[in-house]
C-alpha cells in the first residue's frame, strides 16, 4: 500500500529519533502544526464521540481522495491526530478501510503513547473518517 507523502515524512522524522523524549517533543510539534478549525466546524455534529478529550473532525472528498481536518483540545491527542491525518489524507474510501492504526503508531515508535483510552479515541476518529467516507 502506498503511503501518502506526509506519512513517509512522518516515518522518516520519527524513526531517526533515538529516544522517547525526542519523539514526545516531535509529537507535540506535529500537533501544533495542525491548522485551526473555525467555530463553524467546531459544532457537535463534527465532534468525535468516544474520545476522552474533545476532537472535532471534518472531511471532504476531492477528486476521489479524502482530505480531513481535525483539532483537539489536548496537546498529546493533537499530535497523535496530526499523525493519523498524515497517514490518511489523500486516500480513497477503500484505502481508508485498510489503515492499520496500531501498526502505524508501532512503525512510528509511538506505541507507548497509546494508552487504552488514547487508542480507543484514535480508533473512534478513524471510525468516524470511515463513516464520512462511507
Amino acid at each position: 500500500m502506498n503511503l501518502p507523502a506526509d506519512a513517509v515524512a512522518a516515518l522518516q522524522a520519527f524513526q531517526n529519533l533515538p529516544g522517547w523524549e525526542q519523539r514526545a517533543r516531535l509529537l507535540m510539534q506535529w500537533g501544533e502544526r495542525l491548522p485551526a478549525l473555525s467555530d463553524v466546524d467546531k459544532v457537535d455534529a463534527n465532534r468525535v464521540h468516544g474520545c476522552e478529550s474533545q476532537v472535532w473532525l471534518v472531511g471532504e472528498l476531492q477528486d476521489g481522495h479524502w482530505q480531513f481536518r481535525a483539532v483537539s483540545d489536548a496537546r498529546l491527542i493533537r499530535g497523535l491526530v496530526a499523525l493519523l491525518l498524515a497517514r490518511v489524507n489523500g486516500l480513497s474510501a477503500a484505502e481508508l478501510q485498510q489503515v492499520d492504526l496500531p501498526g502505524w503508531f508501532e512503525q512510528l515508535g509511538l506505541s507507548r503513547q497509546l494508552s487504552p483510552s488514547r487508542s480507543n479515541g484514535l480508533n473512534a476518529v478513524l471510525q468516524r473518517m470511515r463513516e464520512l467516507a462511507g
